[in-house]
């Protein structure tokens, strides 16, 4: 039985194959509509989520199976004071496999150490989301045909984006992967990042300004420049312009830049990009199904 807690719980090659699954369900899907009948995943989610909530329930119910689950601590037994390990022993009396978000770093481990299913960590806190990286990889490889060989853009809230963390860790598995981490100085990549960056011999640069280095970029990841991480206001209004993206600084950009975000959005991209072709994350979002789908399938070990 194995679990997803980490981007690199798989190897390079065993995502491959996922990503090859993922890829066969979006132009198949009649393939696998009922290859998980009967099979329940239960969806634990002690915070609030949109996408990752949904898109776990939708690809179980594309592949046949059910949902059971609750979308807030407050509707749990949770409120009443029990902890994650006997929920999870619980929830695997009822359920085939189990989808957990949490507030703190380290629950979907406990999670998995007392669960009888298999676990898939869908957020713990700021530490992992991987998911969402899986994700972000189906994506890039899907639209650029590769994972590797080109120049990257994270711009927004680098300091506490754990999105943005477990991509950088995935993404220096592959090749010739350049980094510009573009941020205020306030939320520049934490000193751990950087390290591992190093250690695995990548380039990186550092940017205070995105409109300085749109032009070098093949994929644009943008995050949220979020002003409760500023000490006052004032800081805050100085900077959030020069982490927003707007037609004007697209039109800068190479013509098959591809524009990626993890969602939700606020401000940071403004709706007159939505509809150029170069702005993927709303395709990016069903992607996230696909790629649900194929890890679905992969930890229940279903034969199609």
């Amino acid at each position: 039985m194995r679990h997803l807690l980490s981007p690199l719980d798989f190897s390079v090659e065993e995502l491959d194959q996922m990503f090859d699954l993922a890829n066969d369900i979006e132009a198949n899907p009649e393939k696998y509509q009922d290859v998980c009948r009967n099979k329940k995943i239960a969806t634990l989610f002690y915070e609030p989520s949109t996408r990752t909530r949904l898109s776990f329930e939708a690809a179980m119910i594309n592949l046949g199976g059910q949902v059971l689950g609750f979308s807030e601590a407050t509707s749990s037994s949770a409120a009443k004071g029990e902890s994650v390990a006997d929920t999870i022993k619980i929830v695997s009396c009822y359920s085939d496999i189990c989808a957990m978000r949490h507030p703190k770093e380290g629950s979907a481990l406990v999670a998995a150490r007392h669960a009888d299913v298999p676990v898939i960590n869908a957020g713990d806190g700021g530490h992992q989301h991987p998911t969402q990286t899986l994700t972000d990889l189906l994506t890039i490889r899907s639209l650029k045909g590769k994972l590797g060989d080109f120049t990257i853009g994270l711009c927004g809230d680098l300091k506490f984006g754990r999105t943005v963390h477990s991509l950088i860790h995935a993404l220096l598995r592959y090749d010739n992967i350049k980094f510009l981490l573009i941020s205020p100085e306030e939320l520049q990549v934490p000193d751990y990042i950087i390290e591992s960056i190093e250690e695995a011999g990548a380039e990186y640069s550092v940017a205070t300004k995105l409109e300085d280095v749109i032009d070098q970029l093949d994929l644009l990841y943008m995050t949220r420049v979020q002003r409760e991480r500023f000490f006052n206001e004032e800081d805050y209004v100085r900077l959030k312009d020069s982490f927003m993206l707007d037609k004007k600084k697209l039109d800068q950009a190479k013509d098959d830049m591809l524009v990626l975000h993890p969602l939700p959005r606020v401000n940071e991209i403004s709706v007159d990009v939505d509809d150029d072709p170069r702005a993927v994350y709303f395709k990016q979002a069903q992607y996230g199904v696909y790629v649900r789908m194929a890890l679905i399938l992969t930890l229940l070990e279903v034969e199609v």
